[in-house]
């Protein structure tokens, strides 16, 4: 019985405590003053005041932005092509409008040209296994090992 009494006497003293430190006066919910004041105040700028910051973009704003080269909020077919035209001209490397199976797969044959060392034109078990595609180990969860559930005794 004692511990409920001392229990009661501990959170009355925790109350009266924060009554006290709050001093009982009534704060104002907002510390910005009353709307009109905000705005003929926002409305007298003097020189001195600091640029705004703009808000950072958002992801797909600055794609957008990426695409939009004359930036006048629309992506024409041409400008949503263009970073495909880049990588096509980079690969038709005889610059011939077309691409031709080798122009195509300019990197199978520069992997293979590495991997095959002694230049044979063919690679050999050892040459072949350098051509595998180097993965991150995946990072598996640890789980608990298996316990025998416990005897109660």
């Amino acid at each position: 019985m004692w511990r409920y009494l001392a229990g009661g006497g501990a959170l009355l003293a925790a109350v009266a405590a924060g009554v006290m430190m709050s001093g009982g006066a009534a704060r104002p919910s907002s510390p910005l003053p009353p709307a009109p004041l905000r705005q003929a105040a926002a409305s007298a700028g003097t020189p001195d005041d600091p640029v705004p910051e703009a808000a950072p973009a958002t992801r797909e704003a600055r794609r957008f932005g990426r695409y939009d080269k004359d930036r006048d909020g629309a992506v024409t077919r041409d400008e949503y092509l263009a970073a495909r035209r880049k990588a096509f001209a980079k690969l038709d490397v005889n610059g011939d409008g077309r691409l031709d199976f080798d122009e195509w797969a300019v990197k199978a044959t520069t992997k293979f040209a590495a991997a095959d060392r002694d230049r044979s034109g063919s690679m050999d078990a050892a040459e072949f296994a350098t051509t595998a595609v180097k993965r991150k180990p995946a990072s598996r969860t640890k789980c608990p090992p298996d316990r025998p559930p416990a005897e109660e005794g």
